[in-house]
């Protein structure tokens, strides 16, 4: 009996270390003024799990507007001032890429559609402030792809994947092109026709979405309608996505729920639109993760009129353990191999909805071989 307890002593302690890690972070982005009476081995872990999830510059901005700093270790300030300035160093290199996207397709009679954190800048959303955005993802007309393709390689972008099966799996199955790197900027450009597969169980018509948006700078430039905007946050994260950025992805959704959702018409038109798009299921679980982990404010109708889109009641559950344990955020001193399969299950749940067996398994398999025979 007694090995049976010393054997479980490290995964209590690793439990109790994930509980810990969880409150102080979502401490920090729920009531950031309850974040003055940490101590400075909690500020520590802020830090280090704030880094980790890519939050750190957007937590340091809302303790800035609590007013907590005046109770911040100084040590751990430089820490916040440092990230601040390099998410605004971030921002600013994405409106320069912005601009010279712009310009190297100023030949080309093509509307360009800004998507996820490009978007939430230059639409000036509060949600931008303090969020790290690494590239930049535009969507345009199907039938455009080639001009836009060869303008930008011809403006100093070169493509990622190189591969041949990688070309042909981009260029055959995806919603995009292969990833564009600029040669000299390192900076990466993904190019869209649609935000996802057509292979995908869910299938949204990119006109509705074209259709909606709204302009963003100039003619020519133009962001998703918030709508839509938050929708394909859902979409991306609880569908298509591999959650490395899943928490990240959540407080973007927590974000632009309280930021759109102070307009009381804005929920029947969420509503009615992820029904028009078919994507309701993301849509029901963006409204009960944000609520049940950031403690976002829904109003009480609305999960009501997406309940029909959630699975049965052993699939909910089984997503409802996947799901938490894979947004949750885990002590950077003890990662868990569990957390680790769970997230690596929900990948390959995203590739399933991504395309049928009969493309899939041979596609996983292909890269799981190639992965092997890559020198160390």
């Amino acid at each position: 009996m007694a090995a049976d307890a010393d054997s479980a002593k490290p995964q209590f302690r690793w439990n109790r270390a994930r509980h810990r890690t969880a409150e102080m972070l979502f401490t920090a982005i729920r009531s950031p003024t309850q974040a003055a009476a940490f101590t400075a081995s909690d500020w520590d872990l802020l830090l280090r799990v704030a880094r980790r999830e890519g939050l750190l510059a957007k937590i340091a901005i809302q303790l800035d507007q609590a007013g907590v700093p005046d109770h911040v270790p100084q040590q751990a300030l430089d820490h916040m001032i440092a990230a601040r300035a390099i998410a605004t160093n971030h921002a600013r290199m994405i409106r320069w890429e912005v601009d010279r996207i712009q310009f190297a397709l100023r030949t080309i009679e093509t509307p360009i559609l800004l998507l996820k954190g490009a978007a939430y800048l230059l639409a000036g959303l509060p949600l931008a402030q303090g969020r790290l955005v690494s590239d930049v993802d535009i969507l345009v007309p199907e039938d455009s792809l080639h001009e836009v393709e060869a303008a930008l390689l011809s403006a100093g972008w070169a493509p990622l994947k190189l591969n041949p099966y990688d070309q042909h799996y981009y260029r055959r199955w995806m919603h995009e092109l292969p990833p564009l790197r600029h040669r000299t900027r390192g900076t990466t450009v993904d190019v869209h026709h649609r935000i996802l597969p057509q292979t995908s169980r869910l299938n949204p018509d990119p006109g509705l979405l074209w259709a909606d948006s709204t302009v963003a700078t100039d003619s020519k430039l133009r962001v998703l309608s918030g709508e839509d905007m938050l929708l394909h946050c859902a979409v991306h994260l609880f569908h298509d996505g591999d959650l490395n950025h899943g928490l990240r992805d959540l407080v973007d959704l927590h974000d632009m729920f309280e930021h759109f959702g102070k307009n009381p018409e804005f929920w029947p038109r969420l509503t009615r639109r992820a029904q028009l798009l078919g994507v309701t299921r993301p849509l029901f679980y963006a409204l009960k993760y944000t609520e049940k982990l950031l403690g976002t404010k829904i109003p009480t109708n609305v999960p009501t009129t997406v309940e029909v889109a959630a699975p049965l009641w052993p699939v909910e559950q089984l997503m409802d353990q996947l799901l938490s344990r894979a947004l949750t955020p885990e002590h950077p001193d003890h990662p868990t191999t569990v957390t680790a399969l769970t997230r690596w299950l929900l990948y390959v749940r995203s590739h399933y909805l991504r395309m049928p067996l009969k493309l899939l398994i041979p596609h996983l398999l292909r890269k799981s071989l190639r992965k092997r025979l890559q020198p160390a």
